[in-house]
This record gives structure tokens, sequence and C-alpha cells, in this order.
């Protein structure tokens, strides 16, 4: 039996990766999540609900910034630590970034620190896209030199992955950074663009872009993400690596709000504003390195993805 430890296991990645992960009777899996308010934790707690009852599943609430807590309430050895639990969004982090900092790089420090203390020998630590900031060199590879984030976001999950290097390199445990581009699907968070796209659209309400709807993103389904994920449970050829997650099929928003009026048949109604600091003209990830290291094969087509994704929603709702 393995024990797995998934921080931020409520949230929209968190709960889709538990979903994978109980379906293995060789895994005992650990939820970590203190339901934090930035959305409705009634849907984080909807998202767990089905695997309260799964007898290889545990929830514990504790806040990653309180390291008294985490060492009073995790004292079982765990074989393997996946850390998504963090403070979220470029643009948020532009209004707090005292509190992104103290959650998203000490936070962070603090799963590290228990790594080492129950002696857990591998961590997989969720990163992200915005840590390249404005890179004309697309599409981005992990060996860029060129890494200036430009929203505190970006530069929380930056020091993430060089806090991972210190204490792998220190402490003889591996560290994984696997570096997301804009998730989406089934149970995305309320706060992403799909998801209010598609609400504002079916209640006919109107939409906001920035700048002229050129901005283009390596939209990521959520299964070929979470493959990726359990893929990198079982790499273990080098004690520390950077990773991209991503579809390398960079979209403009445009195309991505046609493929969405034509999912649910029904036109947008749009308003444009000018470009907001911290977003970026781009993202747009290499998975060279994903495929080789860990077979990883996004197969799901925008339209499909957002097929599923409406459908959802419709349910949902």
């Amino acid at each position: 039996m393995k024990n797995i430890l998934v921080t931020g296991g409520a949230g929209f990645i968190g709960s889709d990766l538990i979903n994978k992960l109980i379906n293995n009777k060789n895994f005992q899996v650990t939820c970590l999540d203190n339901f934090d308010s930035f959305y409705d934790p009634a849907i984080k707690r909807k998202n767990i609900s089905p695997f309260l009852t799964k007898p290889n599943f545990k929830l514990i609430e504790a806040d990653i910034q309180d390291f008294e807590q985490l060492k009073e309430k995790l004292k079982k050895p765990f074989d393997l630590i996946i850390h998504l639990a963090a403070k979220a969004g470029v643009q948020p982090s532009l209004k707090d970034p005292k509190t992104y900092t103290e959650v998203n790089i000490l936070g962070t420090q603090n799963l590290l620190e228990l790594t080492r203390g129950l002696n857990c020998k591998k961590f997989i630590f969720a990163s992200s896209s915005s840590v390249y900031g404005v890179n004309p060199n697309t599409p981005w590879r992990e060996d860029e030199q060129n890494i200036m984030p430009i929203s505190p976001y970006g530069a929380t999950k930056a020091s993430g992955e060089l806090l991972g290097h210190v204490y792998s390199r220190l402490y003889g445990f591996q560290f994984i950074s696997l570096r997301l581009f804009t998730v989406y699907g089934p149970r995305q968070r309320p706060d992403l663009a799909i998801h209010k796209f598609v609400k504002l659209i079916s209640q006919g309400k109107p939409i906001t872009i920035y700048g002229k709807g050129d901005t283009k993103r390596d939209y990521t389904y959520i299964d070929d993400l979470v493959s990726g994920f359990i893929a990198a449970l079982d790499y273990s050829d080098s004690q520390y690596e950077i990773i991209n997650l991503g579809n390398n099929k960079p979209i403009r928003i445009i195309k991505l709000i046609k493929e969405i009026e034509k999912s649910l048949g029904k036109k947008a109604i749009t308003n444009i504003l000018p470009e907001r600091p911290g977003d970026v003209p781009i993202t747009y990830a290499d998975i060279s390195k994903a495929e080789k290291l860990l077979n990883y094969k996004p197969d799901t087509s925008l339209s499909d993805g957002l097929h599923n994704f409406i459908n959802w929603y419709k349910k949902a709702k």
C-alpha cells in the first residue's frame, strides 16, 4: 500500500486527481485542504463528497501556513506528497501579493519541511506556465534561461521550484515540478475564463475581453493533465525535474469564444476593455520532455473538452 498526500485535494485539479488515485486499491489517499473562501467552499466539499465513504480515502482539514498544525495532523509517513494547495490566479495576486507570498512560498516550504521530517521520498509540485512571463521564445521549454514572471503568482511558483531544488539536493528526496498550462474541464473553478464565459453567455449577459482578443492560451483538458500527474508517480530517473504539462496548441481568445458559442448554440455579447497588467500575450508549452519522460500525450480536442465542460455545467446548475 502506497500512502499519498494530496494538498489542495478538494479543488478542481486535486479532486479529479484523487478520483483517479482512489480507483487504485494499492493507494491510500489523504486529502489536505483548508476550504479557503477564494471561491465557495461548498463547491469543494461537493467535489470530494463521493470519496468520503471510500476505505482508502481520508480528509484532513488544515492550513499549509500552520506548520505546527501540519505536524500534529500529519504524523504518519507518506510515500509521496503531491502539492497542489496554493492561492491561485494571476489577477488576484496583483491585489494581494503579500498573502500569495505567505501561502505559496512559506506554505510550500512547510510542506517541504514536512517531507524532510517524515522521510518521504518524493514530492510532486504543481507549478505554472506563469513562471515564463512575457517570453517570445515559444514554444516554452523547461530549460529556458529567461524565467522572468510578471505577476506575484508567477513569482511564487518560480520560488517554489527553487525551494524544491534546494530541499531535494540537501535532503535527498525527489522533487518534480509540473508546470501547468490553463487547465479546464468539468469542476473547473468558477473564476476561470471558460467557466465565466459559459455562464454569462448562457445567461445572455456580456463577457469581458481584454485587449483585442488576440491573446492565446494553451488550454489543457483536465483528463490529459491528470494522466501526466499519474505518470509522474512512477518517474524515478532523476532527483530533480521540471516538466511542462500543456496541450502544445495555443488558441486565440476569440476562437475560444466562437467554439463556446457553437457548443451553446448562443451568441456572445462582448465588452472590450484594455489589456491588464500581469496578463501575457501567449502561453505555449513545448511538451517534448513530458512525452519523453512521462509518455504524456494530450489528445482531447478543444471542441470535445468544451462539450464535456458544458454538459457538466448544465447538470451542475
